[in-house]
């Protein structure tokens, strides 16, 4: 596997080696001695599994209580995954980083707590997402952004996506520069 650091601090891009011949592939998603080696974290509280429609687009979402890193992957389809660095302290702050992940690129993306993430279905078909979280969810200690903000000018790949109700209401990132979390460096 081959981890690479990414121009937001923390964000890592982990591409794992896919072995395939005609019938299919194999991929070896977490090996508790490689992500030792290379720094990962090896310790994760919840595995969640998460599909979403074609022209889904979910996020941007954080969570703060406890502090909630994830690491993202597709098991199904392609999506366009991005971070948002939101640590007032970050060189970064307010920059977002996007990358296609798919079933079949091999790719994860490392998304340490002070980030929130989004994605979006980039095919006509549904897309599988699986991530481990190192923190328990907590809907009391939850937040968000909303995707389309102009300040953060994100550059989406989607027209017109399908959004939640909740996610079409989440505030501007001026709110959340208002009242920024304290997050603690990773």
């Amino acid at each position: 596997m081959k981890v690479t650091s990414l121009e937001l601090s923390g964000l890592l891009l982990i591409e794992l080696a896919l072995r395939g011949d005609a019938r299919g592939f194999f991929v070896e998603r977490f090996n508790e001695q490689e992500y030792l080696r290379h720094g990962l974290p090896v310790r994760f509280q919840q595995d969640n599994h998460s599909r979403s429609a074609p022209g889904v687009l979910r996020g941007l979402h954080y969570q703060y209580d406890p502090p909630q890193g994830k690491l993202v992957g597709v098991v199904r389809g392609r999506i366009w995954d991005v971070a948002v660095d939101i640590r007032p302290q970050s060189a970064t702050y307010g920059k977002s980083f996007g990358v296609e992940l798919s079933d079949l690129n091999g790719c994860l993306l490392w998304i340490p707590p002070g980030f929130a993430h989004g994605f979006c279905v980039l095919v006509d078909e549904p897309a599988d997402l699986l991530y481990k979280v190192a923190g328990l969810y907590n809907a009391q200690g939850e937040g968000g952004i909303h995707w389309a903000d102009p300040s953060l000018a994100i550059p989406w790949p989607i027209a017109n996506p399908v959004v939640s109700a909740r996610d079409h209401v989440l505030p501007p990132f001026s709110s959340y520069r208002e009242q920024p979390i304290p997050w603690q460096p990773s």
